[in-house]
């Protein structure tokens, strides 16, 4: 079994995902959290107690601590935070699917930094990349067996079962050489609003993510639903700009997440601020809305998450019912993507959703796509959507001099 090294979380330039960046030479990693979802516990209460226990206000984030970047070696800074799909199922008590094809990453891990002396001794520095190779993909299923997904969807939809599921693929290659630079090519595509990448003994998971799952700042709580894409082209700006049909599922979206945020929210504070405005990520445009609310007296992280995950982006409505549709149409779990990955420090919490992510263990190097589905979807053109999100993925992942193998 290949070690993927170094056994720290980074983001170029090697600092945790999210961080303050006047923080990042001096920060060492305190202590980590790592688990499956599948464990005696539930995700949520138990980041909660781990982050509290490191004297992290998580309790009631409507009290927000104080950053102080100045602080004397020894103080914890905050947190670097990955829940996966799955521990947002589990959250829930949603269907957990199928099994994840990459089971050495866990579903919830949380690594806690403190300041240190600056610079850090042994902080990470940019290696040189090493060899790389990486083999063809292997798919989950077929472009027919994504389609029938698609028409399965658009049955439960007829049928009254769901209105909308968003439906996810998987592929895999096997890889040779050092991962890490591969992934940090990826943390950098454009519009990589949550670029990161975070490693543990035998995994690591690169995020090339545009979409906020939850900000959480003075008391005020922010989701970024990210729904409609088409090529970075100005026809497809037009196209995505006078779509009814994308218009319509976006805005189921935004009322699910509305609903979301409701349930932590005072009462009559929650707000769309913008609505279907069109954002670049690499080569496609997309359809994001910014939802907010003022947070209720006493909400602590686990009711924060309970609330969010797994996100309506890539679930469905109503959510229940989605996640339902989802375990019994997708062929493998959703492993390290549509999940959250960022940073929960004492004065703000900041996750975007792991759309846009690979993931990676002794073997093989994975990557996963989707679309939501609704009863105007045509399954060609879904499958073809799902294809030019993990185009740019893959292509990236491959590098510049890729050689075959």
């Amino acid at each position: 079994m290949r070690q993927i090294y170094p056994y720290v979380v980074e983001a170029l330039p090697f600092a945790p995902p999210g961080a303050p960046a006047g923080c990042a030479p001096r920060l060492v990693e305190h202590d980590r959290l790592q688990c499956r979802a599948d464990g005696p516990d539930d995700p949520a209460t138990l980041l909660e107690e781990f982050l509290a226990g490191h004297g992290l206000p998580v309790r009631d984030l409507t009290r927000p601590g104080v950053h102080r970047p100045d602080g004397p070696a020894g103080t914890v800074c905050g947190a670097a935070v990955f829940v996966s799909a799955a521990a947002g199922a589990r959250m829930v008590g949603a269907a957990a699917g199928p099994a994840s094809p990459a089971p050495a990453v866990p579903d919830l891990v949380a690594v806690v930094y403190r300041h240190g002396t600056a610079p850090a001794d042994g902080w990470p520095r940019r290696r040189p990349a090493g060899d790389w190779e990486l083999g063809p993909w292997d798919e989950s299923w077929t472009p027919q067996r994504h389609a029938d997904a698609v028409r399965r969807a658009r049955d439960a939809i007829a049928a009254g079962d769901v209105y909308q599921v968003n439906v996810v693929g998987h592929g895999s290659a096997r890889y040779a050489g050092d991962p890490l630079p591969a992934l940090h090519r990826l943390a950098r595509l454009p519009g990589a609003r949550y670029g990161g990448v975070l490693t543990g003994a035998g995994w690591a998971i690169g995020c090339a993510s545009p979409e906020t799952l939850v900000e959480v700042t003075g008391g005020m709580i922010y989701t970024r639903p990210i729904k409609g894409t088409r090529p970075a082209t100005g026809p497809g700006r037009r196209e995505l700009l006078e779509s009814a049909k994308e218009r319509a599922e976006h805005v189921m979206i935004v009322d699910l997440e509305r609903n979301d945020l409701a349930r932590i929210a005072r009462t009559g504070t929650v707000r769309v601020d913008q609505l279907y405005a069109i954002r670049r990520w690499s080569d496609l445009w997309q359809a994001e809305s910014t939802v907010s609310a003022t947070l209720v007296d006493g909400c602590g992280l686990a009711d924060l998450l309970r609330a969010v995950c797994p996100g309506g982006s890539v679930t469905g409505a109503p959510k229940l019912a989605a996640l339902a549709q989802i375990a019994a149409l997708e062929p493998v779990g959703r492993g390290a993507s549509m999940g959250g990955l960022g940073w929960i420090g004492p004065d703000r919490i900041d996750l975007g959703l792991t759309i846009r992510t690979a993931a990676v263990d002794a073997d093989r190097v994975h990557v996963w796509a989707g679309g939501g589905i609704t009863w105007g979807s045509d399954p060609a053109a879904e499958v073809a959507e799902a294809a030019a999100k993990s185009g740019p993925v893959r292509a990236t992942l491959a590098g510049p001099h890729h050689r075959a193998r």
